[in-house]
């Protein structure tokens, strides 16, 4: 009923959403003889206000055909190289390059699409290949593909992981950590020859009973019970998905808005009054930023309420308890995959010190291939996008990268000759 209830509310508002885009396209229109006139001015910025309240914005593009290296423009290639039920594998690279070092970025799978990282792989396809997993939204995957649960995340990571490697670096950001951490350590406890060289983990609930955000503090003050009852809905007829129980987009966006309501407020009203005043640059900021912090998608349920209930209510990754696929998982058995993590000092969903977690948890990584940084005055998104990410997050990063292929690239020179048999002597007679 909850979905059918936003579908509904939708199309009554199709009316007022047309009205509006009329009276925005009447007051821009040289054939407005009021054009000039400040009404003509308010009624423009009132009619795409309001057209921007109430539309749905659909997926974004990730749109990264070039990026600077040293002052010289590369073209950037885009190109999907695995397709499964519930994700893509997108790759990007800049055109004609070789041997650069290959990087899965795992994206959050938490209401936004993976564009909500193009800022992560614009910087990061300037000196690396890079292989995104790009989630789909659940409403359009059929329910003949089945469920969607926590296990078969790990299962998928593990998966792109051993088709890409080896000789990857594998970067997780939020949400992530925490199945790509089960990941490796399968991968390390079967001694699987594909895993990653490294691991970055960024602003992630390793452990989110250290500094409990609102966000940690509202899983557990309501049962998994709750959650089934009050955010789970069938998707509607009208998608692919038809059928299938998921956690809609649209209440995550309406969570993302709870946070901090205030701050949205402001934006939307600075918003009318450039508009107003004119000020095209400032309000087509807020447009980009609201055309991809608007555009969300379903979550399967089964994977919703597992992630809750695990992650959130029992925590089970730091408590050693946690099993994927019946098997415990024990981060101790990694060995010699490098460890970075990276937090915000100002972050208000994964507070300080609920990634850095993970080090304690990974207790035989030798010290000298582990990295922490704390980003000064950097909030959640800060640390993966904008200029604190581009100066500060991702130079630390690119710098931790090359360093362990460095390594890497000498243990394997070694290896190589180790094992090169030796040709016998020739003796004088």
């Amino acid at each position: 009923m909850l979905y059918a209830f936003h579908e509904m509310q939708k199309s009554l508002g199709a009316p007022m959403r047309f009205a509006a885009q009329m009276g925005m396209t009447w007051a821009q229109s040289n054939g407005n003889p009021w054009k000039q006139m400040p009404q003509s001015d308010w009624l423009a910025a009132s009619s795409e206000l309001t057209l921007r309240l109430t539309q749905e914005y659909p997926k974004l593009p990730f749109g990264i055909d070039s990026v600077e290296v040293d002052g010289v423009a590369h073209a950037v290639e885009e190109t999907i190289v695995e397709e499964k039920a519930f994700c893509q594998l997108r790759r990007f690279a800049k055109a004609g390059s070789k041997g650069e070092p290959r990087v899965l970025l795992v994206a959050p799978l938490s209401g936004h699409h993976s564009t909500l990282l193009r800022d992560t792989v614009n910087s990061l396809v300037q000196h690396h290949e890079v292989f995104i997993t790009d989630w789909r939204d659940a409403r359009i995957v059929p329910l003949s593909e089945g469920l969607f649960h926590l296990d078969d995340y790990v299962a998928y990571v593990i998966g792109f992981l051993q088709s890409l490697g080896p000789n990857v670096h594998v970067v997780s950001v939020c949400q992530p950590t925490v199945p790509v951490m089960c990941a490796v350590t399968l991968m390390a406890a079967h001694d699987d020859p594909n895993r990653p060289i490294s691991m970055v983990m960024m602003g992630g609930p390793i452990d989110t009973r250290v500094a409990p955000s609102s966000v940690n503090t509202y899983a557990t003050k309501h049962s998994i019970e709750w959650f089934e009852e009050h955010v789970i809905s069938r998707v509607p007829a009208k998608y692919p998905g038809f059928g299938r129980r998921v956690y809609p987009g649209f209440l995550q966006h309406y969570g993302f808005v709870a946070m901090n309501p205030n701050h949205h407020a402001k934006s939307h009203q600075d918003f009318f009054y450039d508009l107003i005043k004119g000020d095209e640059e400032d309000a087509q900021t807020h447009r980009k930023f609201y055309d991809e912090y608007n555009a969300v998608l379903d979550l399967d349920a089964a994977y919703y309420l597992e992630t809750v209930q695990r992650v959130f209510q029992e925590f089970q990754l730091p408590r050693g308890v946690m099993e994927v696929s019946g098997e415990r998982i024990d981060p101790s058995v990694i060995r010699d995959v490098a460890l970075m993590t990276v937090e915000g000092e100002l972050d208000d969903i994964s507070c300080p010190g609920q990634t850095h977690a993970a080090h304690g948890l990974c207790s035989n990584i030798p010290d000298e291939r582990r990295k922490h940084i704390l980003v000064p005055g950097c909030g959640h998104y800060g640390i993966f996008s904008g200029s604190r990410w581009r100066s500060v997050a991702y130079p630390a990063i690119k710098e931790f990268i090359a360093a362990e292929e460095q390594r890497s690239a000498k243990v394997s020179t070694r290896v190589a000759t180790e094992s090169t048999p030796k040709l016998p002597t020739k003796r004088n007679t």
